[in-house]
């Protein structure tokens, strides 16, 4: 067996002595060494041969976790630096033991880090990303962790420790640490470092009472670890600042005050466990990109609400003035929300204007005035606030080119674990297509298009019935007649025994997922553009949150989302001539695409979100992204996504779809339409169902 796996007739591995010592072991050891021995030759053979060479040796040393984990990082190293990199972590399975000890009780970043963002998305104000490196700090952006904590005695101790340091990050970003010219104030010191270690020592003193304000039971905790790490109680003095700083209305500013008087009279205290670092320039450079991002948008989207309003006043159009003025909220951070007027009459913004308007203030600590004058024609182009555009083609330069991309894991069903990063994602642009294909198709589809509008508008106002009311408008059979059992055998009879009409709130975020690879050229492309246009246009009348992105690809460098329409966008000529440009491409790799879609609909505040999928086969691409491989990993990526709390659903026209559709989205969670040309009267039909 150990030959067959190893294809030791190909490769001359001598494997007498490894072969010997498993067959001298009880079954159930050598069933998991050989599953294991298959795992890793499913990566590399050359890998597998070193591994049972060195297992077999310290197979009575080793936990079987610690094993596990050994060859697991020997084929992420593969996978990341070529095979010279993992045969260094085969060798060097003596260090491994001792580093795996350590994360024995400390706790890991990969295996914390879903947990960690949702807490931080928790969080008032802006959303923040995790990252790994080898400090704990924020650019205000991102908040950077240690891959593994392992200061404290336990796994929990050690997870609650990145709590902390995740929490304090947030909190720098949320209470205005980096609103102060910090490093204007360094540039004027003599010792900068030394300078930038008191600010941070003596703002952690006071965000620490930030904290306990909006969090106390998280405040406890950091408290708790404080007391487990602190080498020793504050000084008489360092607690006098401590005192002075917890009153709710110090700022950064006052911090910085403190620091320039105290530069050359005080000791810097050892840095809190939780308190990470700071990095002033890296927090000037993404601060600055983003004000000058944020100032443009949030003028745009002042420009489109004053265009509206134009609109509506056809006989006497007028340049409307904005404000924004604060109102008391003690749900928010600081205890005041922000509210937009138009001509001294509150209005109700778009929901872009709210998220832009919290992370405005949190870097300037308020709406400046020039914030509030509406853009002009052509002032705002996204294009000028991209990094650095990537050209498709350079995909390919280069052994690992991932510049510019996001990166998902895939599932490799062989080595029942994650590739780490392995996928390289780029969200390009539809190039709009003017044509008359939308004018056409309005037309083809006039009668049904008004039967949907119809339709939608019936499931826009409808009510719910309720049973088991108190109160209402009529009686609840069901339980009328259980409370009459219930009282011919003495039990106490509900009240709960009236049905009542209840209006809701239709709470809905649908992205669309269509299929762009090269099989979908023809008829199938011409009934999937069909298909968004008929759905757009009834999804205006129903008002549903919607979005529509396309996918294709070519192998895990070049993954590529298409962006069609966005949530944050109307449906108008421009999203009507991308539907138009909507081209086949290359291949039908699914699992990053979902993975991706999944993020962006985790990110729009709704009671449902749903995915749905328009695909014309399985999952396919000209590396080894086929058969089991493919249909696994897209298995696993619709996991994640329902883990999350979204609803795959997939619509198809295979034939053979029901051989596999089944076991990637389960007995309910498809349709097989087995006609090209009536994907378009089905989709808004299977959309109505999903959604009611």
């Amino acid at each position: 067996m150990l030959d067959k796996i190893l294809q030791a007739e190909f490769t001359f591995l001598r494997t007498e002595k490894p072969a010997g010592v498993i067959a001298d072991l009880p079954r159930p050891e050598q069933d998991y060494l050989l599953n294991w021995v298959e795992r890793v030759a499913s990566t590399n053979i050359q890998i597998a041969y070193q591994f049972i060479s060195r297992a077999i040796d310290g197979l009575e040393a080793m936990d079987k976790p610690i094993i596990e984990a050994w060859a697991l990082h020997a084929m992420d190293m593969y996978d990341k630096s070529g095979l010279y990199a993992a045969m260094e972590v085969m060798k060097g399975l003596d260090s491994f033991v001792q580093d795996s000890h350590e994360r024995a009780s400390g706790a890991v970043l990969d295996d914390v880090s879903g947990v960690l963002l949702h807490f931080s998305h928790g969080l008032s104000g802006r959303q923040l990303k995790l990252e790994q490196a080898k400090q704990a700090y924020t650019d205000t952006e991102t908040v950077f962790l240690p891959g593994l904590l392992a200061q404290l005695p336990g796994k929990e101790e050690n997870f609650q420790l990145y709590k902390a340091m995740v929490a304090m990050c947030w909190a720098q970003t949320c209470f205005g640490s980096f609103r102060v010219p910090l490093l204007e104030a360094m540039e004027q010191q003599d010792n900068p470092d030394q300078f930038v270690k008191l600010f941070h020592a003596l703002e952690t003193l006071r965000l620490e009472a930030c904290i306990e304000r909006e969090l106390p039971g998280l405040y406890r905790n950091m408290q708790s670890l404080r007391q487990q790490t602190a080498s020793g109680p504050r000084s008489a003095e360092w607690q006098g600042l401590a005192d002075e700083l917890r009153d709710a209305g110090k700022t950064a500013e006052h911090v910085l005050t403190l620091t320039q008087h105290y530069i050359d009279k005080l000791a810097v205290p050892e840095a809190v466990c939780y308190q990470g670092q700071i990095y002033p320039e890296e927090v000037a450079a993404c601060m600055q990109r983003r004000i000058d991002k944020e100032k443009a948008q949030f003028r745009s989207v002042l420009r489109d609400i004053n265009e509206e309003l134009k609109k509506a006043e056809k006989d006497t159009p007028q340049q409307h003035q904005f404000d924004m003025r604060k109102q008391p909220d003690p749900s928010q951070p600081e205890g005041m929300r922000l509210e937009l007027t138009m001509d001294g009459e509150p209005v109700t913004p778009p929901d872009i204007i709210n998220s832009l308007s919290t992370s405005i203030v949190q870097d300037l600590g308020e709406i400046p005035d020039d914030y509030l004058v509406p853009a002009g024609d052509g002032e705002y182009d996204p294009d000028l606030f991209v990094d650095k555009k990537i050209d498709p083609d350079d995909v390919w330069k280069g052994t690992y080119h991932e510049e510019g991309a996001f990166l998902y894991n895939e599932w490799d069903y062989r080595r029942q674990h994650y590739r780490k990063n392995w996928c390289a994602v780029r969200e390009l642009e539809v190039s709009p297509l003017e044509d008359d294909f939308v004018t056409d198709t309005l037309h083809k589809y006039q009668g049904l298009i008004k039967h949907l509008r119809k339709t939608f508008e019936a499931m826009r106002d409808e009510d719910r019935m309720l049973k088991r009311q108190v109160h209402g408008d009529g009686v609840d059979i069901d339980a009328l007649v259980e409370a009459l059992a219930d009282a011919k055998d003495g039990s106490e009879m509900s009240d709960r025994l009236f049905l009542r009409k209840h209006r809701t709130e239709r709470n809905i975020a649908v992205c669309f997922m269509v299929d762009m690879s090269g099989s979908t050229k023809g008829w199938i492309n011409d009934a999937e553009r069909e298909s968004l246009i008929l759905m757009a246009e009834a999804l205006e009348t129903l008002g549903d949150r919607y979005a529509i992105y396309g996918f294709s690809g070519m192998a895990r460098k070049r993954c590529e989302i298409y962006k069609i329409k966005q949530f944050d966008e109307p449906y108008n000529d421009v999203v009507k001539s991308r539907i138009t440009g909507i081209v086949p491409k290359d291949y039908t790799r699914m699992g990053f695409a979902i993975r991706h879609l999944s993020h962006i609909l985790n990110e729009v505040e709704a009671r449902t979100r749903i995915l749905i999928t328009l695909s014309d086969g399985k999952p396919d691409d000209y590396d080894n992204y086929r058969g089991e491989y493919g249909i696994e990993d897209t298995r696993r990526s619709l996991i994640e996504a329902r883990r999350s709390g979204i609803h795959p659903y997939c619509i198809t026209i295979d034939k053979e779809a029901r051989d596999y559709l089944p076991h990637m989205y389960g007995p309910a969670g498809f349709t097989v339409i087995d006609e090209v040309r009536k994907l378009p009267l089905k989709v808004s039909d299977i959309y109505r169902r999903l959604t009611t």
